[in-house]
């Protein structure tokens, strides 16, 4: 029995995009673009299409050129082989009736000359990130990175823009800007490894100034619903020297009110996993996404470890428009007839997570649900 009630399974207008749910597949780095080039492949097509019932699948964080890899086997979106690899991935998914965006990104100095051919990193001043880089031989720390010349901030613009022709070529239905804690973006918005004296530097104007010659950039090829951006505001950990500071909150307080203006498809939002208190942060503690709420009158898609329960919650409390999961779309390729029908869930192997081709990817079965009757959520 079917209870299509619950506020995830209803349809979803963004300007001319109609999402068939608000269940969102967010983006999940997989490591399976296990080849020279870093292209997709028909493996990843099947997985991508398994999970084609979401309102919308986010693919996994993709490289925007060859400078911007982070982390072993995941595919770019730079180069022609790239983009005819996206195109079985897109066609697939587009079979299944699913709709999908790129993921632009680009890891700035947190990476590491392994995966660079011996290149020194470059970031917004040449100040060690002070975290670690996925590499062939496994994690390594991160090192002083070379400080992006002004030139190079226009290039990497330029690369954003290219990458976002590349996903219109290859089939996307739109991108949205990976701006997550870790990132290039955020390194670029953090006084810790921002400290340049030129316009890209010093106040949070200066400091915010990519982001949008970023989101112009794209926005120039998709038009503004077709393009969204990502961010982790306050990530504690994981992130290095890139923690919440007295500044994290007027930063994005003037973030979200440029964002306004935008039309944006949406803002996609990750809470902390992680306490506040004691942090500078505090304030957002118990009511974190009414922060973003009541600062951006755009569509807001909330992340955060989200359960059935707790994402049908957030949109009846009226604080997100769009809720993403991402562990649950690893071993339940169909969460949203999951969700519709009240099934649990299939539990993920994590030894596979970012390696072992088909095993724990696309080998994950479909529930039955003729056998099955829905019991409430």
């Amino acid at each position: 029995m079917k209870n299509s009630a619950q506020l995830l399974l209803q349809e979803y207008q963004i300007d001319d995009l109609k999402l068939k749910n608000r269940v969102v597949m967010a983006s999940l780095t997989r490591g399976r673009a296990d080849n020279p080039g870093l292209v997709p492949t028909l493996l990843m097509a099947e997985y991508y299409a398994q999970r084609a019932s979401a309102g919308l699948i986010l693919s996994e964080g993709t490289w925007v050129n060859s400078k911007s890899i982070g982390f072993i086997n995941v595919p770019g979106i730079y180069t022609q082989e790239q983009v005819e690899g996206w195109k079985l991935v897109t066609t697939a998914v587009h079979n299944k009736g699913g709709l999908i965006f790129s993921q632009l990104g680009h890891i700035g100095s947190a990476t590491h000359p392994d995966l660079l051919n011996g290149e020194l990193p470059a970031g917004p001043s040449a100040i060690n990130p002070q975290t670690q880089s996925f590499t062939p031989e496994g994690f390594k720390d991160t090192l002083v990175p070379r400080e992006f010349s002004v030139a190079e901030i226009k290039q990497t613009i330029q690369d954003y823009q290219q990458a976002a022709k590349n996903a219109k070529d290859a089939g996307f239905d739109g991108v949205e800007i990976h701006a997550q804690a870790g990132m290039l973006i955020p390194q670029f918005l953090s006084a810790a490894t921002n400290q340049r004296s030129d316009a890209y530097g010093g106040s949070i104007e200066n400091r915010a100034r990519i982001v949008f010659e970023i989101l112009d950039a794209v926005i120039g090829v998709w038009g503004s619903t077709r393009v969204a951006i990502k961010f982790t505001p306050v990530a504690l950990s994981h992130v290095g020297i890139m923690k919440p500071d007295e500044e994290t909150i007027p930063t994005f307080k003037y973030i979200l009110k440029k964002l306004s203006d935008y039309n944006l498809a949406y803002l996609h939002i990750v809470a902390p996993a992680e306490d506040l208190t004691g942090t500078a942060v505090e304030v957002m503690q118990d009511d974190y996404f009414s922060h973003f709420r009541n600062n951006y009158s755009g569509r807001l898609m909330a992340n955060f470890g989200f359960t059935q329960l707790s994402g049908n919650a957030i949109l009846e409390e009226g604080k997100a428009d769009l809720v993403s999961f991402g562990a649950p779309f690893i071993a339940n390729p169909d969460l949203a007839e999951r969700f519709t029908y009240g099934l649990p869930l299939a539990e993920s192997d994590q030894n596979t997570y970012y390696a072992g081709g088909e095993k724990g990817y696309t080998d994950y079965p479909y529930a039955n649900y003729k056998s099955e009757s829905f019991s409430e959520y």
